[in-house]
């Protein structure tokens, strides 16, 4: 493996450092900079998930330190699968930008390959502290990304993004200290192995630094009631950086299930299962909260924003059910998620395009006070129906695909996923289905229920009742973004089967960290300082 595991890391920082070198007056060489970094992510987010498909989990030591003192990244098919999400959507969204949104406003680009950095980071780190570092990286870029543009709903809601998640860092910091105090390590692996000797007057104080610390990612992962920031943020950034801002609630997400099943599975002794009632309860509860904004919204910004609130919720309840077979469920419904989200974040611009401002508010109105009827009653007959131009007929059939998508309506990847997060729960053995189990199936179908209505809504009102007034106009360089994030999800259809063998085994990988932490803790001599 070598130095291709700390490659994700090292590309984008090395990419955006050349950027802010060449400034403003370099754009053509900013553009080339940053496509040739999000190819090169992509690339080697690809050959890292087939690196990543066995058993052995890879380990690079920074400096030749051992890894209770120093630096350490680890490649698992948890980590490999985030590395290639990140690496899609980075690429997407930043050719999608090169339309126009990068010129927007200064510094787009190396915040945006800062951005990457510090996703990728986290995906790879092996310790708490170095978790932290990363999750800062991530954040101080998508305080740039959420304010970049202009405009006064921007600004608002970039300022509320950037005090909440202050505060959250604030915790993240109390947590990892903490727990070092007690634990005298902040290895992830390491931290594990001693769960089980914690003494039992320091297990209390130990567990209630991890609760802290596990508030600080359940902020990031948009749980109810933390997550109301989250769909006015989203909302109000621009494009590419809305698309890129929507993998950070997994970012949260991908936390929560290291750190929890690491440290709280079966070897964990009396900490065992810790909290995990928890995240069931705050999963359904952002499932109903997500719902709710889903059909109050008629705006289609502030929808996908409270889409990523359902896949959040949907998510934590399934972490929450403890099952290694409904965890690999999880893990292909997050794969499918982040790919549809994004393409919806992208296709929304288009798709408002062209429309006429308060053409939503004209057409309640005629809906309301019937405005208009008799004009339509005096126009001429002799037309049948109205011709639909190729490019908004091509909108509607990605809408279409999206709306699958996100609500989980077969065949596409969205139903399979939500399938196999409640085919082991239903089909567990047990004489009686438990509460638990009814309550995440009801979850699950009314928040589907609720996606369809919403999106059927917002559908008929953009392209029947009050369509753009000029056929828009839109570059390759928009709708390929969106067509290869659609054409993957596809592919999670047609590759189904793989997929959820990929995913089982990283949920059995999770569960049973047996490997995880013989990978870190006992790697072999050689391997130090270059690669494992």
């Amino acid at each position: 493996m070598g130095h291709l595991l700390i490659a994700p890391i090292v590309v984008p920082m090395l990419a955006g450092a050349a950027m802010v070198l060449a400034g403003d007056r370099g754009r053509r060489l900013t553009v080339l900079l940053g496509l040739c970094s999000t190819v090169t992510l992509v690339v080697l987010s690809v050959v890292l998930l087939r690196l990543a498909d066995a058993p052995v989990v890879g380990v690079y030591r920074l400096g030749d330190w051992p890894s209770l003192f120093g630096i350490v990244l680890v490649l698992d098919r948890l980590s490999a699968l985030m590395l290639a999400l990140a690496a899609v959507l980075g690429f997407s969204a930043f050719v999608f930008s090169l339309a126009r949104w990068h010129r927007a406003g200064t510094h787009f680009h190396p915040l945006f390959q800062f951005q990457l950095m510090g996703l990728n980071g986290a995906f790879l780190t092996g310790d708490l502290f170095n978790l932290f570092v990363f999750f800062e990286v991530m954040l101080a870029a998508s305080y740039g990304m959420a304010l970049h543009g202009s405009g006064v709903a921007r600004v608002r809601a970039g300022l509320h993004y950037i005090v909440i998640n202050l505060v959250a860092s604030l915790l993240f910091l109390v947590g990892v200290s903490a727990v070092y105090g007690i634990a005298g390590t902040l290895n992830m692996a390491d931290l594990a192995a001693r769960m089980r000797d914690v003494a039992v007057e320091d297990r209390a104080l130990l567990e209630t630094g991890l609760a802290v610390l596990g508030i600080a990612f359940l902020v990031k992962a948009a749980m109810w009631p933390l997550g109301f920031w989250l769909p006015a943020t989203y909302a109000a950034a621009s494009t590419p950086a809305a698309a890129i801002l929507s993998i950070l609630s997994k970012v949260g997400i991908y936390a929560v299930l290291r750190v929890w099943l690491l440290l709280f599975g079966g070897e964990a002794g009396a900490s065992a299962g810790f909290g995990g009632a928890w995240l069931l309860a705050g999963g359904l509860f952002t499932i109903a909260f997500g719902s709710i904004a889903v059909l109050a919204t008629q705006n289609l910004p502030r929808l996908a924003g409270a889409s990523v609130l359902v896949s959040s919720g949907t998510l934590l309840a399934a972490i929450g059910a403890g099952q290694v077979a409904v965890t690999g469920g999880a893990l292909f419904y997050l794969a499918s998620s982040v790919l549809a989200i994004g393409a919806f974040f992208l296709l929304i611009e288009l798709v408002e395009r062209g429309r006429e401002v308060g053409a939503d508010v004209l057409a309640v109105t005629r809906e309301a006070f019937g405005s208009g009827e008799e004009e339509d009653e005096l126009q001429e007959h002799d037309e049948v129906g109205v011709a639909i131009p190729g490019t908004v007929a091509l909108l509607g059939m990605s809408f279409m695909t999206c709306a699958l998508l996100l609500a989980g309506l077969p065949p596409l990847s969205g139903f399979l996923a939500k399938f196999a997060i409640l085919a082991p729960l239903l089909g567990s053995g047990e004489p009686a289905v438990p509460a638990a189990t009814w309550a995440l199936m009801a979850a699950l179908i009314l928040s589907g229920l609720a996606t369809v209505v919403a999106m059927l809504r917002v559908g008929i009102d953009v392209f029947w009742a009050s369509p753009a007034g000029r056929v828009p106009r839109i570059g390759l360089v928009e709708i390929a973004p969106v067509a290869l994030l659609l054409m993957l999800c596809g592919a999670l259809t047609l590759g189904a089967g793989p997929a959820m063998d990929y995913m089982q085994a990283a949920a059995r990988a999770l569960h049973a960290p047996t490997d995880y932490l013989h990978g870190v803790l006992t790697a072999p001599v050689a391997a130090r300082g270059g690669g494992g």
